[in-house]
């Protein structure tokens, strides 16, 4: 039997004072999925790009096209 863990991924909006839940943000957004989050698959962001890391623990980092942070916590 096959023990292996599937992680989840959590994905947060960063803004400099907020920790925002994408739905709140995204649901607006045209490039957003039907259901109004953001277009996620296979560990990339499909409305934005890979942001610039600082340091090695910080989560996965994505800027969207609206020009949020996005990152995604795995748990």
């Amino acid at each position: 039997m096959n023990s292996r863990v599937t992680r989840m991924t959590t994905l947060r909006i960063i803004l400099s004072d907020q920790v925002l839940e994408p739905e709140v943000v995204c649901q607006s957004c045209l490039l957003a999925s039907q259901m109004g989050t953001p277009r996620w698959s296979g560990g990339r962001l499909g409305c934005g790009h890979p942001a610039q890391r600082g340091e090695a623990q910080e989560p996965l980092a994505f800027e969207c096209a609206m020009g949020f942070r996005v990152v995604a916590l795995r748990s």
